[in-house]
């Protein structure tokens, strides 16, 4: 059957089972905004929209009198960008899919959109098709690949003429954005629409659900394909495919559909700052905790990266990343293919959350308990049960709690100078 260009049909639509099952993967977030490299990716915005005092500052000390935005493009020069490099990277993290960012708000495409003359990365800047090279580099690493759009544009003349008539003209969507759209989705046969730049106009401006229903029935991924809930103010959390209902959003308790978290390393921006100092970094620890929270609560997990205009992933990105995917090495078996399970959280603690695959419960504690017992209520133990620790050969010894739990006898850990691994899991099976 067909699905109408409507929401009650296109939310009828089963999410493809890649998405659900594959947990981790990477977001990009690249463009002109990585030439300034400061404040954040809106500095566009910041400096030209809202004439921020510090944005004005920034550029007449760096920059020569009259410099306009565009001027960065030919500094975005990607010299040093590998895509093998770069797929490499996000299969030892872990990644099962990448989001790419094909076009931020400043309109400056990662590809040579016709659309988007003299604004784009074939024909400014790097002068090289950035969305096709990193697709080709994910796909020979088996990594899905998914593409980042922002239906608005700042300071498009279009666009700030239909928003002058309260959206009451469409030129801006049929002209610029729906071609775009269309475009990426036609050659480069995305698995994932990370659509974003959505909240001024409601969907029946951007034409979304025409395009939906033309993506889930005529296009070349309509039965692959997965898309996010950005679409039109109002359908954050309501309409689409998964949800992202807000950056780095956190439920708090299980949601009834399908979500996915997007955090970014750089807790202060998703583009590349080079002011950027060490404690403004999420640490592995807190990257671990975000992961198993969100998966405990059903969700994906997307953390972002922001390259530098040479297309460099800094070394402390690429560590964060390292760690997170020796992590996953051990631990993965309880992300992965996982499920939620009947309690996320061990008694209201943050401290021990739980996935299930069955026929195993994972309990995964980011503190070591000092006595070198786990104390779990939850899980109600068996003659059957069995509990092995994820990464270490043999059983561990496990005797019922008075209330009714388990106390799991933990291996003995030597006192190490180093800072313990963030994170450990155990598996039990035989529990109810």
């Amino acid at each position: 059957s067909r699905y109408r260009p409507d929401w009650a049909s296109l939310d009828e639509r089963p999410l493809p089972a890649w998405f659900d099952r594959a947990k981790v993967g990477v977001f990009v977030h690249w463009g002109v905004f990585s030439v300034p490299a400061w404040g954040s990716e809106w500095f566009w915005w910041h400096w030209r929209g809202e004439h921020r005092a510090d944005y004005e500052r920034f550029v007449q000390r760096r920059y020569p009198p009259g410099t306009t935005y565009a001027a960065f493009a030919p500094r975005f020069t990607t010299h040093d960008f590998q895509p093998r490099e770069w797929a490499q990277l996000f299969r030892r993290a872990g990644a099962r899919y990448v989001v790419l960012t094909t076009k931020h708000h400043e309109g400056f495409t990662n590809w040579g959109s016709p659309v988007s003359w003299n604004w784009n990365s074939l024909d400014t800047g790097p002068h090289r098709d950035l969305v096709g090279e990193l697709g080709e580099a994910l796909r020979e690493s088996n990594i899905h690949y998914g593409l980042y759009h922002s239906l608005l544009e700042w300071f498009h003349p279009l666009y700030l003429a239909d928003k002058e008539s309260g959206f009451k003209t469409q030129n801006f969507v049929v002209k610029k954005t729906m071609p775009e759209l269309y475009d990426l989705v036609l050659k480069y046969k995305p698995d994932l629409i990370w659509s974003d730049g959505d909240w001024e106009a409601p969907d029946s401006y951007w034409n979304s659900t025409s395009f939906l229903a033309w993506l889930y029935n005529d296009s070349p991924v309509k039965d692959t394909v997965v898309v996010n809930d950005r679409w039109g103010k109002n359908c954050s959390c309501h309409h689409g495919g998964y949800y992202n209902c807000a950056d780095k959003y956190q439920p708090g308790t299980l949601p009834a559909h399908k979500w996915e978290m997007c955090s970014s390393i750089d807790r202060l921006s998703w583009g590349y700052r080079s002011s950027m100092n060490l404690s403004e970094l999420m640490d592995v620890a807190s990257i671990i905790q975000e992961l198993v929270q969100t998966v405990s609560f059903g969700g994906n997990y997307l953390l972002n990266v922001g390259p530098t205009k040479e297309g460099v992933i800094v070394p402390i990105f690429q560590e964060r990343l390292l760690a997170l995917g020796r992590w996953l090495d051990t631990n993965g078996e309880a992300i992965y293919d996982s499920n939620p399970w009947r309690v996320q959280m061990e008694n209201g603690t943050d401290r021990v959350w739980y996935s299930s695959k069955e026929p195993a419960v994972y309990a995964i504690f980011l503190t070591w308990p000092q006595d070198n017992v786990l104390e779990l209520s939850s899980p109600i133990p068996s003659q059957a049960t069995q509990v092995t620790m994820l990464g270490l050969a043999g059983t561990l010894k496990w005797q019922k709690s008075p209330g009714g739990g388990l106390l799991i006898t933990l291996p003995y850990m030597l006192p190490s100078s180093l800072p313990p691994q963030p994170g450990w899991t155990v598996k039990l099976e035989g529990v109810k």
